[in-house]
């Protein structure tokens, strides 16, 4: 194990919070001097943090514990009815791994997901720098992988590749082709791929109760929520 004790961490004055209208969130960020090392990541992980361009973090807030880690085991994951419909009507599509870049292809899919998609968020409107600075990022567990169709790009999933499983960092789809449900395709797709490799859970980032955006993480079962310093799974 990592000496993670002699990690140095900082913390962001309060601020409004982007999921719960009346609340101020607090965040704590690992040192961006620390190299970005896929074994500090991955044990990190395992305490609730999170990736963000080239940092990694977790909500500290005071007063509120509403942001619940969250990741789904991939060995005894079984898909429902539903998500095996939504399998059935993809397999048509190809997925290929691709090292982190920006392109014109990449970024135009992207301001179309986020300008129908979270006009009403912190991300809108896009720009180029905003991209390159969440996504693209050269670190050599990061993946960009290509969901295709005859071709063309219908969504890319920016994922880390960890020793102790994948993390699911953020998802961006073509929002047009709502029949494929393709935000929930890449979940189950990302699921599948961590059993390929025989590692442990897809991590989610974090699950918000009273957030109905993210609701949807809690129908992949069974799922695993970080409460009270550990992992408890719901089945």
């Amino acid at each position: 194990m990592t000496e993670l004790a002699r990690l140095k961490f900082y913390a962001t004055q309060p601020h409004p919070c982007s999921y719960l209208p009346d609340e101020q969130a607090t965040t704590l960020f690992l040192d961006p001097s620390q190299p970005m090392d896929a074994q500090v990541y991955a044990e990190l992980s395992e305490m609730g943090f999170r990736r963000s361009g080239d940092h990694l973090y977790r909500p500290h807030c005071q007063h509120c514990m509403a942001c619940v880690p969250a990741r789904i085991p991939a060995a005894p994951f079984k898909p429902s009815r539903q998500q095996r419909r939504i399998l059935k009507r993809n397999a048509d599509i190809q997925v290929r791994a691709a090292r982190p870049s920006f392109n014109e292809e990449y970024y135009d899919l992207y301001v179309r997901y986020i300008e129908q998609r979270h006009a009403d968020g912190d991300m809108y409107p896009p720009s180029r720098d905003q991209f390159s600075t969440f996504l693209v990022r050269d670190l050599p567990f990061s993946r960009f992988y290509e969901f295709r169709h005859e071709g063309r790009l219908l969504a890319l999933a920016v994922t880390d590749v960890l020793p102790n499983g994948l993390s699911a960092v953020y998802t961006f789809y073509e929002p047009c082709e709502e029949r494929r449900s393709l935000g929930r395709f890449a979940i189950l797709w990302q699921i599948a791929e961590t059993a390929r490799l025989g590692l442990h859970a897809l991590y989610l980032g974090y699950w918000i109760k009273n957030c109905r955006k993210m609701s949807y993480k809690t129908q992949y079962r069974p799922i695993e929520l970080f409460i009270n310093q550990r992992w408890t799974m719901l089945t």
